[in-house]
């Protein structure tokens, strides 16, 4: 099937009920990028049945640097995208009526790596050097590290998706993803690089959220509340090394994506804390607290206005 023939389906309302024998509801869901184990949740549920269990059946959409989940959503081509805090604030603010429902990442992956040097032992040891920071993420979470650490746009360097500029100069950094970083790096660097998860040093923008939009959330809340349900029991078994299902169903959508890459990811995930946090809160539990404060953050840092109406963003009802 192709990419335009997926997204011509309807925007799907409604829920039946398996038990009665009604046919299961149709639900699209746009992922952030190629399926990958950080999806394992969702594919997990799919894989497993759980959706199905709930009545739906779930066409789990992959995205990728051409495709704009966002846009999908607000024009009614997607149920539900993934996206982020960050995310869901820009479209707040273009006035777009899409409102956060969970967020399955309470850690942001995003990173800084630096090469094994003995004298970076903290976030702040990373000033004056070569950034190799990607132009989207100049706008989001540079601005923050700029604000906190007093780092320069002096200090940026182009980034192409290719370690080759990192590996060259022993002084560079740049952007990476934690549960990907160790892996790609530590061979061609000859030992495991320096990873700063920026969410350990107060970036609380939480990731692999669920949108959808307010008319929605108003009319169908039993969809969207099926929908978390089965996705958090899928997160569950991932977490808890049940991922066989996820991982054949994500090698099969996505073949570049190694049986090696999927398990260090998910161990990453688990030893980061990357989906549990560090609060105990319910799977894809979001708090009025964190929002508050990042949107002030974010709005201080210029990324964001500062007269942003950030509390029609969220809903917290269906996840306590």
């Amino acid at each position: 099937m192709t990419r335009a023939a997926r997204f011509a389906v309807p925007l799907l309302i409604g829920l039946a009920s398996a038990s009665t024998g009604e046919a299961a509801e149709k639900l699209s869901y746009g992922l952030s990028w190629l399926p990958q184990a950080e999806h394992c949740g969702f594919y997990q549920a799919k894989a497993n049945g759980l959706y199905a269990a709930k009545g739906l059946d779930v066409d789990l959409i992959p995205g990728g640097p051409e495709t704009n989940m966002s846009l999908l959503l607000a024009t009614g081509r997607i149920d539900m995208a993934m996206s982020s805090t960050l995310g869901q604030l820009k479209m707040t603010a273009e006035k777009i009526p899409a409102v956060t429902v969970a967020a399955y990442f309470q850690k942001d992956p995003q990173t800084l790596v630096a090469h094994p040097d003995p004298k970076v032992k903290d976030l702040s040891d990373l000033k004056g050097r070569p950034m190799l920071i990607g132009t989207y993420s100049r706008q989001e979470f540079w601005q923050w590290v700029k604000a906190k650490y007093g780092f320069s746009d002096e200090q940026l360097r182009p980034y192409t998706y290719s370690a080759a500029p990192f590996l060259a100069d022993k002084t560079a950094v740049q952007q990476g993803y934690v549960t990907n970083d160790g892996f790609m790096l530590s061979k061609p660097l000859g030992a495991e690089p320096k990873i700063f998860l920026l969410a350990d040093y107060g970036y609380l923008n939480y990731q692999t959220t669920v949108q959808t939009l307010a008319k929605t959330v108003d009319e169908k809340p039993q969809i969207i509340k099926a929908f978390l349900e089965a996705s958090s029991e899928g997160w569950k078994q991932c977490l808890a090394g049940d991922y066989a299902a996820a991982e054949a169903a994500v090698m099969k959508a996505n073949p570049d994506q190694s049986k090696e890459l999927f398990e260090y990811s998910i161990n990453e995930m688990v030893k980061r804390k990357i989906v549990t946090g560090e609060e105990g809160l319910p799977l894809g539990a979001m708090t009025d607290a964190r929002w508050k404060s990042f949107t002030e953050t974010m709005a201080a840092a210029g990324v964001l206005p500062k007269d942003i109406d950030y509390k029609s963003a969220y809903t917290l009802k269906f996840i306590q």
